[in-house]
């Protein structure tokens, strides 16, 4: 089968369309045949092998210990492990998996759920990570109770995108942060107030969140803790930046210590993968409350190109990769 594969890490430049074996799915997991993959920050991190301590946890000390990249697919169950109940082949579905940027990928059978029928492959593969981020971001903000006003910092991005659409479904004041070219967007998307971060920072503008989701993940916690209404909460998800061996770690463990918020909560957000969340994700889209952006469509062979884009930060919404027509 025709793949995207890396054998050292580095930038876009290690990646080559190649053909490999097909993967054989162990006892519970299942062979989807990828019709859409979607990218993911994570892809990127995955492929540079940054930040450098995330090569202790698994992915690989001198190069990558999966040569296949890509997590998010969308496409047609194409063979199932013996102890899978729950699909069988010919099923639309979609999920997280192992090397979705290829022909055919491999995935838990639980990471996996049934693909609404109407909703495209394209949409689907932009749901699984990013949505799932969103989704647990405001769930682990609405445990201290209900998030009347939420601040989504990134709004016009993959997981933004999402944030701002399920806040406003919950029945939030939403408030979104994002560069000029992605406001109308922002705006598109349901959110009551914009702030252009180029023309005017989200705190001069001295309203205060009972949430605050930091997707860009570069903004001082004692500038984030300035837009929280008391007993608030701030949620770190994900950040980008810092050094090449610890990236963005330091930020992640001050906001675990108690006492740094002066009594206001401060969280970081490690989304995991949950079959119940991508059922809601699936039902939400089906009725029109989760509307997937897609800002590009990428042929496999250009992959390389798509992770650039998402390397420089600016795509709107979500970038997928076209694997196979539906």
């Amino acid at each position: 089968m025709k793949a995207i594969v890396q054998d050292r890490f580095g930038p876009a430049e290690v990646l080559r369309l190649a053909d490999v074996p097909v993967p054989v799915p162990g006892s519970r997991e299942v062979l989807v045949r990828v019709h859409t993959a979607g990218v993911h920050i994570g892809d990127w991190h995955l492929m540079t092998g940054l930040p450098a301590v995330a090569r202790l946890f698994g992915i690989g000390l001198r190069r990558p210990r999966i040569r296949v990249r890509g997590m998010e697919c969308a496409g047609t169950v194409a063979a199932v492990g013996a102890r899978v109940t729950a699909f069988r082949p010919g099923d639309e579905v979609f999920g997280v998996g192992t090397g979705a940027f290829a022909e055919y990928a491999v995935a838990r059978e639980d990471r996996v759920v049934t693909k609404p029928a109407g909703l495209g492959f394209a949409e689907a593969a932009a749901l699984p990570v990013s949505g799932q981020t969103a989704l647990q971001a405001l769930r682990a903000g609405a445990s201290a109770g209900p998030a009347r006003r939420v601040l989504v910092i990134g709004a016009g991005g993959a997981v933004g995108s999402y944030a701002v659409q399920l806040a406003k479904a919950e029945g939030a004041e939403v408030t979104g942060v994002c560069s000029t070219g992605k406001t109308d967007l922002v705006r598109r998307l349901g959110a009551d107030h914009v702030v252009d971060y180029t023309r005017e920072e989200f705190a001069a503008v001295g309203s205060r969140h009972d949430l605050v989701l930091d997707i860009a993940g570069n903004r001082p916690l004692p500038l984030l803790l300035t837009a929280l209404a008391p007993g608030g909460r701030l949620v770190l998800v994900g950040g980008e930046g810092g050094s090449r061996f610890f990236g963005t770690l330091h930020r992640q463990l001050r906001a675990s210590l108690p006492g740094v918020s002066d009594g206001r909560r401060m969280r970081t957000l490690v989304a995991t993968d949950k079959a119940a969340d991508l059922r809601q994700l699936a039902g939400l889209a089906a009725a029109g409350t989760l509307r997937p952006v897609i800002d590009a469509s990428f042929p496999l062979a250009e992959t390389p190109e798509a992770i650039r884009r998402l390397e420089g930060g600016h795509g709107r919404g979500k970038l997928v990769v076209r694997i196979a027509d539906a």
